[in-house]
């Protein structure tokens, strides 16, 4: 059986529940589920500075059940977790400098809201699959490249410590409770419907909106710091397989790339498929420069070993899918 065929076994006329699910993420892998037929449930708190949008879902208006719920109440997970086979947990603050500004709203959405949602499992759902997106910035500044996943990890930030204790919680309650659960360490996942009005979600976000604009990109330090990118969909795809295969229980699993690019040359190929546009090259913001983590690119050998997963999409390609998206549906983003 293909890849596809064997997604559509597993997830076909099954229940999903996805927290954050009209943000970003949430919303592309909505997307591909209803492709799968599954029934889907949304949830998303809607506040402005986290993420969601409902136009992230306007292809599937009437294909999903939206509910307006903040993962902080727990009374609502509940109830929301009940008779689900899956959850997709990706509701989370994702902001680096918002956690250093408000650390105790950080603590209660990456941390505390992530006890609620096990316990809810816990006490209401315990046959649940659960997969986390969890993300690379736990790693902190890299000891060697590629970090793979025994990798020591030393975040650098609030968000960074609070994302690493949920991604904890969800492992410890798979070992200690049976709670199928499972973290996928996500790099830089970039592409359409990404937040694009500030650099909340990913400094490339902003980038993308300043070429369209006609602005310059702000390339900060020396812009020879090396990244990895994944596009949406092949993100989409490691979520699925993590959830289909019972041997990812317990498990986490880094993301990654066959490409590694350094953000002035990042700039000037999204300069190129723009057509037009320039960069410059920028100091480190005082507040930014102590939680920078350097050089950084995953190994991912082992989510290929395990799952069969390996990045589809080009960055190339990519970037210039995400410009395309952006240049037609700029009145919902900007």
């Amino acid at each position: 059986m293909n890849k596809t065929a064997a997604l559509h076994t597993a997830f076909a006329g099954s229940r999903v529940l996805i927290t954050g699910g009209a943000g970003f993420i949430g919303s592309s892998l909505a997307r591909r589920l209803c492709d799968l037929g599954a029934e889907i449930t949304v949830v998303d708190s809607l506040i402005p500075e986290y993420g969601g949008n409902l136009r992230n879902l306007h292809e599937v208006a009437g294909r999903v059940r939206l509910n307006i719920a903040d993962v902080r109440d727990e009374h609502s997970m509940n109830y929301l977790v009940q008779g689900q086979d899956y959850l997709f947990n990706l509701a989370g603050q994702t902001s680096h400098m918002d956690s250093m500004r408000d650390p105790y709203t950080d603590l209660e959405i990456n941390c505390r809201s992530q006890l609620s949602i096990l316990e809810a499992c816990r006490k209401h759902n315990t046959a649940i699959k659960v997969v986390y997106a969890s993300t690379r910035q736990i790693y902190g500044k890299p000891d060697y490249l590629p970090v793979d996943e025994r990798h020591l990890l030393h975040p650098t930030d609030v968000n960074g410590i609070n994302k690493m204790a949920g991604e904890w919680y969800h492992i410890l309650y798979n070992n200690v409770y049976g709670i199928s659960a499972c973290a996928l360490r996500l790099t830089n996942t970039y592409g359409p419907r990404m937040r694009v009005k500030d650099a909340r979600q990913t400094f490339l976000g902003i980038w993308i909106k300043r070429v369209i604009d006609g602005e310059p990109v702000q390339v900060w330090g020396d812009g020879l710091q090396i990244r990895d990118f994944t596009y949406v969909d092949d993100c989409v795809e490691a979520l699925l397989l993590a959830a289909k295969e019972p041997g990812a229980a317990g498990q986490v699993f880094n993301l990654g790339s066959d490409e590694t690019i350094n953000l002035r040359d990042l700039a000037a190929l999204l300069i190129e498929l723009n057509g037009a546009g320039r960069f410059e090259i920028i100091p480190y913001p005082a507040d930014r420069k102590p939680i920078d983590i350097g050089d950084y690119y995953g190994d991912y050998r082992r989510i290929q070993g395990r799952l069969g997963w390996t990045p589809q999409v080009r960055l190339r390609d990519g970037l210039a899918r995400t410009l395309a998206f952006y240049r037609e549906n700029r009145e919902y983003y900007w």
